[in-house]
């Protein structure tokens, strides 16, 4: 890769050959040929609108929903984290503005301290609001689109863009988003959300709700593991009410507990992939296409994954 760090002006900061299990939930994977960590839009703009257009750009967040390969990610990684890209505002009554770095748990919080209820699922998701977009991330039977007014974006020439969600007063260059899913460019970076609540609620009982939410998470998945949110998503459309849930389909494959190196489907919640402490990403990758292997085998559904998958082999 032609790329020296040193021929860039940043504000933020450039490192080469950055290690990137640190930064991921599973804690695997090679390193990033070079790491960017901007200060803010403008730094992220300019760098993009200076970089090559034949170098590769990857976005990785909290690192809750990927598996960077073992090979580590050619190019760029942009990592939006921090207290700049964590930030929350309200902005009115009902309505919150979001950095893409915010904790989807960080934002339910916030929402429940001001009084802006609709927010408390955000805490069951895994993650930031930067890959909750990506996927259109849901839980408790809402997702990321009943909240969503607008996106705030820099595509890979620097270019800011605003998309429009589903409940934007007007339509102007609207997003698409389905069951774990969005249209989003794949070179569109994700950097703000604007979100709106359902009502004004008492933020006791929207805090009892979140504290609610949370101790289900701890009864029902390995949470205190390495591991990410769920990896397969329930197949869509739904088939019999055996395989509307990709864990039953796991268990009825008789997948619970199965290993390959170091990784191991959760006993606890086998949508859930674990590192019992020495996996490699391709241990974890292995497993996953174990899995799907023999669910479609026993089951004939052919199970989507939702973790990402990035970098070199």
């Amino acid at each position: 890769m032609n790329f020296k760090a040193d021929q860039f002006t940043v504000r933020g900061k450039l490192i080469e050959n950055a290690p990137l299990a640190p930064y991921t939930w599973f804690r695997v994977g090679g390193p990033a040929d070079v790491l960017f960590l901007p200060d803010d839009e403008d730094d992220l703009s300019s760098f993009l609108s200076g970089l090559p257009a034949d170098i590769p750009v990857t976005v990785l967040g909290v690192g809750s929903n990927v598996i960077v390969r073992d090979g580590g990610i050619e190019g760029v990684v942009v990592r939006l984290m921090g207290k700049y890209w964590g930030a929350i505002e309200q902005t009115d009554p009902l309505n919150l503005f979001a950095r893409s770095g915010a904790l989807d748990l960080s934002v339910a919080k916030y929402a429940a301290r001001v009084g802006v209820s609709g927010f408390g699922f955000l805490s069951g998701i895994p993650g930031s609001l930067g890959g909750a977009t990506r996927t259109n991330a849901g839980c408790y039977g809402r997702e990321l689109k009943d909240i969503l007014v607008s996106i705030e974006a820099i595509d890979r020439a620097g270019e800011k863009i605003v998309y429009s969600g589903p409940l934007a007063e007007t339509k102007d260059n609207p997003v698409e988003l389905s069951y774990r899913h969005s249209d989003l460019p794949a070179d569109v970076i994700v950097t703000g959300l604007h979100l709106q609540g359902t009502g004004v609620g008492e933020p006791d009982d929207l805090v009892a709700e979140i504290e609610a939410h949370q101790a289900r998470r701890a009864e029902t998945q390995p949470i205190k593991d390495k591991t990410s949110g769920s990896t397969f998503a329930n197949p869509d459309p739904p088939g019999t009410p055996d395989q509307r849930s990709s864990w039953k389909l796991i268990d009825a494959a008789g997948c619970r507990g199965l290993r390959v190196g170091g990784a191991q489907v959760s006993e606890k919640h086998c949508n859930f992939l674990i590192n019992t402490g020495d996996a490699r990403a391709s241990d974890l990758e292995a497993l996953g296409e174990l899995v799907r292997a023999r669910v479609l085998e026993t089951s004939g559904v052919d199970l989507r994954w939702e973790v990402r998958r990035i970098g070199r082999l």
